[in-house]
């Protein structure tokens, strides 16, 4: 079994080896961490990235009163997410005192008698600190050198058992690919669950008792600032590139009853299939409720709903948690009529 995980991507450039200059993937990269803001005393830090791990840094260092600068060479924060959702994302971060230096390309990073230098095209940002958060890579390497079957970005390829292309290697974890629940098709979506439950898979499957994965949806949520972020299944732009016709809907809606006392707004996108009315995926922004709703959409996706079926669950409801339509049936509802 291969279970060699994955590796934070640090670009090939001068300086990204220097001191302070460090990536967060492992428990011990997170001590390193801690260990180099208390020893330098570091007021400011930079982050290269601007994905779940570079977000939820930004809110780790503002709370330990970090001034952060993040930057990134791509001129779209999360390119995957609705606008008007990104946008909500972008006002909170600026809200906190965050800057945010999005399109700019980084060449090199300097040592400076005060710190570090990161060098872009347009731009230079100074701090104490450089935290790598760009992605991550498989370690596919070994599986690659052995002739083992790759798949999207070079993750080994695996079928549902977890077997790679030789029957007698598995393989598990952020090193391996999987199915998508909704395209079928092979895609490389390193998250913590997929990893935990493929592990569990191929030791039932070495022990005969014949395991086998339905796949993922991409379920994933994080938090920032006071903001939680979550995604399932697949953005307009993906489903047009696996061939469906996606229509989507996005809504506001509130997270409590009305004129329930602490009710705050969340936003939800949906995508639908025009074509076979199925439910292709799901987007939501707000301070609260967020992380859970987003599992009802995940599970409707695992079992092929329509969206007209989706539209029918009977979902909880009482004032504190929710308004009597909740905002994954108000958003269902105005997409069908789109439909």
């Amino acid at each position: 079994m291969i279970a060699t995980g994955a590796s934070p991507i640090i670009p090939d450039l001068p300086g990204f080896d220097l001191p302070g200059v460090l990536a967060l993937k492992t428990l011990e990269d997170g001590r390193k961490i801690k260990q180099f803001i208390h020893d330098q005393n570091v007021k400011k830090a930079i982050i290269i990235g601007m994905g779940y791990i570079a977000l939820e840094m930004c809110e780790a260092l503002h709370d330990r009163d970090i001034g952060v600068e993040m930057v990134k060479p791509r001129p779209v924060l999360l390119p995957w997410m609705h606008e008007k959702l990104a946008d909500m994302v972008k006002e909170e971060i600026a809200s906190n005192g965050i800057n945010m230096h999005l399109g700019h390309e980084v060449k090199e990073i300097e040592k400076t008698h005060k710190g570090l230098k990161v060098v872009c095209s347009d731009l230079v940002l100074e701090g104490q600190m450089v935290l790598v958060a760009i992605g991550v890579i498989p370690n596919s390497q070994l599986a690659e050198q052995a002739g083992l079957g790759l798949g999207p970005q070079k993750a080994i390829a695996v079928d549902r058992s977890l077997l790679t292309s030789d029957p007698h290697i598995y393989a598990a974890g952020d090193c391996a690919d999987a199915f998508h629940v909704v395209t079928e098709q092979r895609t490389w979506i390193p998250l913590a669950l997929r990893a935990n439950r493929a592990g569990w898979a191929v030791a039932d499957n070495v022990t005969g008792k014949n395991a086998e994965l339905q796949g993922v949806a991409g379920t994933a949520v994080f938090k920032v600032l006071g903001l939680e972020v979550a995604r399932t299944g697949l953005s307009v732009e993906e489903a047009e590139k696996f061939g469906f016709e996606p229509v989507e809907m996005m809504i506001q809606a509130r997270t409590r009853a009305h004129r329930h006392p602490g009710a705050s707004s969340i936003g939800v996108q949906m995508v639908a299939d025009r074509k076979s009315g199925r439910l292709l995926g799901a987007q939501l922004v707000g301070r609260e409720g967020v992380a859970h709703r987003v599992n009802a959409p995940a599970v409707a996706l695992h079992a092929r709903f329509t969206l007209e079926e989706f539209s029918q669950s009977d979902l909880a409801y009482a004032p504190p948690f929710g308004p009597t339509w909740d905002p994954m049936l108000t958003a269902a509802n105005q997409l069908l009529k789109s439909l």
